[in-house]
């Protein structure tokens, strides 16, 4: 099994592509023992020394370190990461992530919450997923888009510009009810 890895912004972060689907739906993600419990691999990479996150999507796996040097962890986690795709276990207990659980918006602002998601979906998501990492609609009021970043982009030093300068410039121009964009922790 042949596994590339990439960098991402965030320099504390490495995206693995396994060549093979990850995820068939959804995303998931692990920031802590605790949470990585419902996935068999994410439980073998957390007790990885230095991994401190694990995130899941369709075709890649993102680790975060905290610290430690990738020359050292990379081939740590290629190993836990083939020794899982060939011994053919499930990657989740309990399913995936639900994308768009918890949203809020007023109902009067329907309309606009389609298009917001429409634009994530088709301009946005590809982008940050190319970086390692997922984006989601969590709500909207007042003006104010609210969003989730997950895996690489989470804890990115870049990831504010990317709200600000990308994200919200792009739902400005299309969207004048949208005035800034927020996000969300958790």
């Amino acid at each position: 099994m042949f596994i590339q890895t990439e960098a991402t912004p965030n320099p504390a972060t490495l995206k693995f592509l396994p060549g093979r689907v990850v995820m068939q739906e959804g995303t998931f993600e692990a920031r802590d023992t605790a949470e990585a419990e419902r996935s068999p691999l994410a439980r073998a990479l957390m007790e990885l020394p230095g991994v401190s996150g694990v995130f899941f999507a369709n075709d890649f796996i993102s680790v975060t370190k905290d610290d430690g040097e990738w020359q050292h962890l990379r081939p740590a986690v290629l190993g836990v990461v083939t020794e899982f795709f060939l011994s053919g276990a499930p990657l989740l207990e309990g399913g995936a992530d639900a994308i768009g659980t918890g949203e809020f918006f007023d109902p009067k602002d329907a309309e606009t919450v389609e298009a917001i998601k429409e634009l994530i979906e088709t301009r946005v998501r590809p982008a940050v997923a190319g970086d390692g990492g997922d984006i989601i609609f969590k709500g909207f009021r007042d003006g104010v888009v609210y969003l989730k970043m997950k895996g690489a982009c989470s804890g990115c030093p870049s990831s504010t510009a990317t709200l600000r300068h990308g994200i919200q410039n792009l739902l400005k121009h299309f969207l004048p009810d949208v005035q800034t964009v927020e996000q969300i922790e958790g």
